[in-house]
């Protein structure tokens, strides 16, 4: 276990961002999976609230044992502006993990590190260079590759290179506007991580979406199994260890360096996919894969 201050300790190394960022977009590659579980038995709304409520009690407990400081009148505003592009993020994704496979619905979120980069570059003034564009570019390309290539190909001449898949529209476009507000909110990450700190981000990520969630949750309850209980105890601490993980990497490094990493998504939704699933990838998913790890590869190289 870190000590106490290991977690708003002083910006590590490249390196160091890197790792963190695969572990973390690992962590909640598996929480989606066990969101995309509860979504069989449960409304979207409620989920989203629930995926936010257990994991404010996962963080109250990081918070209880690192104790940062009190957050400041500008940090409770501008995370709550934050808080509001998560409740959209989650609300988008989880709407798409309910209708598409899981390594699809994951491709589409492949969009945001191109617009991390883009917001990085218009809000942050970061510089964006050669390597992570390319990187991007590569990464996007595998993207497309994935999501079209399912239905085209698959009328083409070599049919056994799609994996048959029809995606639906409804949450596509719900993995389209996902990826957007994904991008918005981890590049607020970066402008604030050095201020606010890595704890205080995340606890307040998790409180705000669950208190404007709260109203909108009761309309569309259903009751809770114990095993969905149990299943949102996993999802809530499985989100706050990814999410401290990013915001670490994102504290540590700039947006465009760290922004591919999440092309390694995809291996972890593909593996999840079918063994809790029976999703198979295609080798049209497959070959995206391999575009976008390259992808991730050219950004991380050093």
């Amino acid at each position: 276990m870190p000590s106490p201050t290991a977690l708003d300790a002083a910006p590590a190394s490249l390196p160091r961002a890197i790792r963190d960022a695969v572990l973390g977009i690992g962590l909640l590659s598996g929480m989606d999976a066990a969101v995309k579980l509860a979504t069989a038995s449960l409304p979207v709304v409620q989920v989203t609230f629930l995926r936010f409520a257990f994991g404010a009690f996962a963080i109250a407990a990081v918070v209880a044992w690192t104790r940062p400081r009190v957050p400041t009148l500008e940090t409770l505003r501008i995370n709550f502006v934050r808080g509001l592009l998560v409740v959209a993020t989650g609300l988008s994704f989880f709407t798409a993990l309910s209708r598409l496979p899981l390594a699809e619905a994951t491709a589409l979120s492949f969009l945001a590190p191109g617009f991390m980069a883009l917001f990085g570059a218009l809000i942050l003034k970061e510089r964006v260079g050669a390597r992570a564009l390319a990187a991007l570019a590569i990464g996007f390309a595998g993207m497309l590759v994935i999501v079209f290539g399912q239905e085209s190909l698959s009328r083409g001449f070599s049919r056994g290179f799609a994996s048959g898949v029809t995606l639906d529209p409804l949450g596509v476009a719900a993995g389209l506007a996902a990826a957007v507000f994904y991008a918005l909110a981890m590049v607020l990450v970066r402008a604030r991580a050095r201020i606010d700190g890595v704890v205080t981000i995340v606890a307040l990520q998790h409180l705000f979406p669950a208190l404007v969630l709260a109203g909108p949750a009761v309309y569309v309850w259903e009751p809770l199994t114990g095993d969905l209980a149990l299943l949102f105890c996993l999802v809530g601490t499985l989100g706050v260890g990814g999410h401290l993980l990013l915001a670490r990497a994102f504290r540590s490094a700039e947006a465009a360096r760290i922004a591919p990493i999440d092309y390694t998504a995809l291996v972890w939704a593909a593996a999840l996919g079918l063994v809790l699933f029976g999703e198979v990838p295609g080798w049209a998913t497959l070959a995206g894969a391999g575009l976008i790890v390259a992808g991730a590869v050219v950004a991380t190289r050093r």
